[in-house]
């Protein structure tokens, strides 16, 4: 037995673990001690990677369907990167480059391959209908951020570290560790939060395993955060005390605009009696350091954009932003905004073909993806490659989307197993995994709430005639711009060539010799990681890339959305909301086949408080059919109080057995696609889609 270092990808804590390696398999998992960043923490996902790397049912070799027959056949990587080009080429030969869509699914981002190459080729294949999991996600953030501070991924990070005060809506960081925020461990530094005196207020229409131990939960409706969020806002110039620093411009106009957003117009919306909302608004305000976070509950809702500004003003004008224990930027040994390796972003700039939805950051919404390859005309999408990702589950109207797929003239999938997507593909190129290539972060350095730096050499050589992702990627650039007519000028194929051929190891040493940080031989040396201290404040306003470096207060696009605000009617009594909700066991969409995650209690069920069941006539533990204007399924239901009344929650990710098929994969869960009730006509003004707060019945 050998002892290695490694990394967990899998989600965004990205903690470093100690594996023991016996015959080439993991025998043992263990947190990293060492690791500056994750401090030794692991959860029940990194201990199961070693089983993403066994895994019977995932692909090694490229598989072909038989469209006639739905058979797959495993075949050699030069007939299926040929299949792959000549398919997508046909189709853009005869249809135009808008015929192809492309599809990224959110383990591309915890891919060095895929953030060094995977981006090339989506610009190489050019096409402008490109859609990603980021609308079903973050979008709101990078587009405020833009708006704000001239740069999507110009995100303030809680500096939960040193902070006196932290108040969450609609984030879950003891099940997540964070999210657009790393911060691995976070029960050990909640704790050290609490030793030092300070607070956790959590604001959540569910008891989730963070408010369970925060120092103070208020349950609100799904989708009311906006109408709290402004009223705390408002509060703080009605108590004098909003300031704003001297390179923010806008300020008069945010008072006049947040003006009609009273305590006791938010009480009607949410449920949080007025006076709470006044008192934890004021408490933000007088903390020695304190900081807003918000995420997934808010993100995902039909305001997004309205709450993530909301909380940058409650940061900012508290004096909280650019502050020890408020809300900061990193200073990664990667930058990836000052190096431009990712793009400003940007809005509005073209729009979908069929209901003229903008684009964010050169991405159309994902929930106009059905439409545009079900509709009919020029435009139409008639291709589909995706990588590494399962929308089929994760994105609105599962159900609808599955069967546009199977009208596609081609599809092409990169991932490593067959799921409820990549079954209508009619190639699949599987890459090695995690534990198989080297690794370095380059986005979660960036969002991490202390500044480190590691690189992990892979653990596993990859297996003969196997491929890295990268690998992969530049084959389809290469192949596919080759057969596309007119060919691009000589000069721009050698470049695209030289570009795909240099390995993201090597970019990684070229992008750390651009810094003043370690180099990768020095990380090498160290591959636990390099400590490069906590957040820094004064950052500002010297890294902004807005125009004259100058915060825009009170944007115009966020400004004019409040105007729909006024539409919204306070919710019925009778009324019942659908949420989400995640688990340290699950993975998204995938790794429910991994038996290590999925023993022990069922997490399935529909969650349910008792008063809703009983006005309704239902037992605890019934199936019941949950319905909304898009569809319905049959699940289990569970009483808990835990639930908010006229609030129900299914899990994401979870439907694997649809059709009463497993898809190849011999083992899984219970449960359904919540993504089969979630309506793609429900989009905040981002086109981030409002997967959270979908009115339902239950019967």
């Amino acid at each position: 037995m050998e002892k290695r270092l490694a990394v967990c990808n899998l989600c965004e804590a990205i903690c470093g673990l100690e594996l023991t390696i016996d015959d080439g398999r993991v025998a043992g998992v263990r947190g990293n001690p060492e690791d500056p960043l994750s401090r030794g923490h692991i959860c029940p996902k990194g201990v199961a990677i070693g089983d993403v790397h066994a895994d019977p049912d995932r692909l090694r070799r490229p598989v072909r369907r038989d469209r006639a027959t739905g058979a797959w056949t495993e075949i050699g990587w030069d007939e299926a990167f040929d299949l792959v080009a000549d398919g997508f080429a046909r189709v853009v030969n005869e249809h135009g480059r808008d015929a192809l869509g492309i599809y990224l699914g959110n383990p591309n981002v915890h891919s060095l391959g895929s953030m060094t190459h995977g981006t090339a080729l989506v610009k190489a294949l050019r096409t402008p209908n490109t859609f990603s999991a980021t609308s079903v996600d973050q979008l709101p953030h990078q587009l405020v951020a833009y708006l704000m501070f001239g740069h999507q991924l110009m995100l303030p990070i809680p500096d939960i570290d040193r902070t006196s005060y932290f108040l969450v809506l609609g984030g879950n960081p003891m099940a997540s560790n964070g999210s657009l925020m790393t911060v691995p461990d976070f029960p050990a530094r909640l704790r050290e939060l609490k030793a030092r005196g300070g607070r956790m207020v959590v604001f959540d229409p569910r008891r989730t395993e963070t408010a369970k131990v925060a120092s103070e939960h208020h349950f609100l409706r799904p989708g009311s955060d906006p109408w709290v969020l402004l009223a705390m806002v408002r509060q703080l110039f009605v108590d004098g005390v909003a300031t704003a620093p001297s390179y923010g411009v806008g300020l008069a106009a945010v008072e006049e605009a947040v003006a009609p957003f009273t305590p006791e117009l938010a009480e009607q919306h949410s449920g949080v009696p007025a006076a709470a909302i006044v008192r934890v608004v004021r408490e933000l305000a007088a903390a020695d350091c304190g900081v807003a976070y918000g995420r997934i509950g808010v993100s995902t809702a039909a305001f997004g954009s309205v709450c993530q500004w909301a909380i940058n003003l409650l940061n900012l004008l508290t004096g909280n932003l650019d502050r020890e224990g408020g809300a900061m930027l990193t200073s990664p040994a990667i930058d990836v905004v000052g190096t431009g390796l990712v793009g400003r972003g940007g809005h509005g700039r073209r729009h979908s073909r069929v209901r003229g939805l903008p684009e964010t950051s050169s991405e159309l919404p994902v929930a106009a993806l059905r439409e545009e390859i079900e509709t009919p005309g020029e435009g139409q999408i008639r291709a589909l490659l995706t990588l590494s990702g399962n929308p089929v589950l994760s994105t609105p109207d599962g159900g609808g989307l599955d069967r546009a797929l199977e009208g596609l003239e081609f599809m092409a999938a990169v991932d490593i197993y067959l799921n409820e997507t990549t079954r209508h593909a009619d190639v699949v190129l599987p890459p090695t995994t995690a534990l198989e290539r080297d690794h370095y972060d380059l986005i979660f350095h960036a969002l991490a709430v202390r500044n480190t730096a590691r690189f992990t050499p892979a653990v596993f050589p990859k297996e003969r005639d196997t491929r890295h992702d990268w690998q992969i990627y530049r084959e389809l650039a290469l192949r596919v711009t080759d057969r596309i007519r007119p060919r691009r000028p000589l000069a721009d194929r050698l470049k695209l060539r030289l570009r795909m051929s240099v390995s993201p190891t090597r970019m990684v040493q070229l992008l750390l010799a651009r810094g003043d940080g370690p180099t990768l031989t020095q990380l090498r040396r160290k591959p636990e990681g390099v400590d490069l201290g906590p957040l820094r404040p004064g950052q500002l306003p010297g890294r902004l890339r807005s125009k004259e470096r100058r915060i825009d207060l009170a944007p115009e696009l966020v400004l004019k959305d409040l105007a729909r605000l006024g539409d919204v009617a306070p919710p019925q009594d009778d009324e019942l909301l659908l949420i989400g909700r995640r688990h340290k066991q699950d993975c998204n969409s995938w790794m429910h086949n991994t038996e290590r995650l999925t023993k022990g209690r069922p997490r399935h069920q529909l969650l349910m408080h008792p008063d809703d069941l009983a006005a309704r006539g239902l037992a605890d533990g019934a199936t019941v059919t949950v319905a909304s204007r898009v569809g319905s399924v049959e699940v289990d239901v569970l009483a808990t109080d835990d639930m908010m009344r006229g609030v129900v929650s299914l899990p994401h990710g979870y439907g694997h057995a649809k059709d009463g098929t497993r898809l190849g994969v011999a083992r899984g869960v219970p449960g359904v696609s919540i993504n089969d009730l979630t309506d793609p006509e429900r989009l905040d003004v981002s086109g981030n889609a409002a997967l959270s707060g979908v009115p339902v019945t239950v019967r």
